[in-house]
């Protein structure tokens, strides 16, 4: 079988080098949708080096790897990429217009960001996700959260968020044909969630909160300029190298698909992104119903963790005292918890019932509460979120007939 991906971006490129390392696929088909320089050789130049992970012959074959890609071929744009052939088209940016079916291409990754609502037409003027299908793939895969723009409409019963590990069994060939592999910080968010509720049950979770201190992004300014007209956060315009900035993250929205006991969770996510280039944080806060006589306390949180991580090939547990560039690359790890910095504190909360109680009982309660604050690392680029989708495509792909 062969695999399409759609764009060059940043987890698009990244895609690529996965492949071409796992060599599951026996060719691949990379759509750019417009010219790019001077022709093939500039579009290999990029592919063969990157500013973050430096040169793919590197990280193929170690410090003795030289240079990858061969055989280029303008006029049929084909090259050969570590043995394994790939085909770049040029021609449509309109997924329904790509060459998918002639390129006998069955599965797409849009890699895009862009054509993210299950529910647009294919035939939708800017292009859809499910133009795709209409161009001959029978399955694509959104490398980011699906967002419904028109406000009332619901999920197709034939679209499906999963992650890889937590609910990758929610996928049903027979029918879905679009699915999201959500996002690099959800993806790691629910690897530090699922733990807690398969130990506690969600009903001891009373609240969470997370904030993602998270690498910058593509669709960040490298200096400052004037916003859009009728832009409403104008710290989105300033510059990326100069600026710790606030900004908003899906992820607790994206959460609840992947594991449906959040709903019933009070949760808030917050993120803020920091002049690096890859490796994020996520800082996870709860609060946990507990009792006074046996609380929790770090070392149960830290064993819970440790635990999963032997059974799970996406969790690491480490106890060294990391920094975002010592996890950088570490292979399909979705979150690292930095047990070195769990916290706990526990408390007695007095809860006021005066308004509520009709029968006479008492004006208070009191309400042991375990406030626990948890670290997660994740490299929001290729080790973690990439590597998570490689692995969540060829499942896929496995089970197409």
């Amino acid at each position: 079988m062969k695999l399409g991906l759609n764009g060059l971006g940043r987890i698009g490129k990244l895609s690529l080098w996965h492949h071409v390392s796992r060599k599951h696929f026996s060719g691949l088909v990379v759509n750019l949708g417009r010219q790019v320089g001077n022709g093939l050789e500039d579009i290999a130049s990029s592919i063969e080096r990157d500013s973050s992970y430096g040169r793919l012959g590197n990280y193929l074959f170690g410090h003795k790897g030289g240079r990858v890609i061969e055989n280029l071929d303008e006029a049929a744009g084909t090259m050969t990429v570590a043995g394994m052939p790939v085909t770049i088209l040029r021609e449509s940016r309109n997924p329904k217009d790509i060459k998918w079916k002639e390129n006998d291409v069955r599965l797409v990754v849009d890699t895009t960001g862009v054509f993210n609502d299950p529910t647009a037409d294919a035939d939708a003027p800017r292009g859809a996700m499910r133009g795709h299908l209409q161009a001959g793939a029978e399955k694509a895969i959104l490398s980011a959260p699906f967002k419904i723009k028109e406000k009332g409409l619901s999920m197709p019963e034939d679209a499906v968020t999963t992650v890889m590990g937590i609910n990758d069994t929610d996928f049903n060939p027979a029918k879905h044909t679009l699915i999201s592999a959500a996002s690099c910080t959800t993806t790691c968010l629910s690897y530090m969630i699922k733990p807690l509720i398969d130990h506690f049950g969600a009903d001891k979770i009373l609240s969470a909160s997370m904030v993602t201190v998270h690498a910058a992004t593509g669709s960040q300014q490298v200096l400052d300029r004037l916003p859009n007209a009728g832009a409403k956060d104008l710290r989105k315009n300033r510059s990326i190298l100069n600026n710790i900035i606030l900004t908003t993250t899906g992820a607790a929205r994206a959460l609840r698909l992947v594991i449906p006991e959040m709903a019933n969770i009070g949760f808030m996510a917050e993120s803020v992104r920091i002049p690096t280039s890859t490796g994020s944080l996520i800082i996870l806060v709860l609060n946990l119903q507990d009792n006074l006589e046996n609380p929790i306390k770090r070392n149960l949180i830290n064993s819970i963790f440790r635990d999963y991580a032997t059974s799970s090939p996406y969790l690491e547990y480490t106890e060294d005292q990391n920094v975002s560039c010592d996890i950088i690359g570490t292979p399909a790890a979705a979150a690292i918890i930095e047990g070195t910095e769990t916290h706990t504190r526990t408390a007695a909360i007095n809860v006021n019932l005066e308004k509520l109680n009709c029968n006479g009982g008492p004006a208070t309660v009191q309400v042991p509460v375990t406030q626990t604050v948890i670290y997660g690392w994740y490299d929001n680029e290729l080790g973690s979120y990439t590597n998570m989708l490689g692995d969540r495509t060829v499942s896929i792909a496995e089970q197409m007939v």
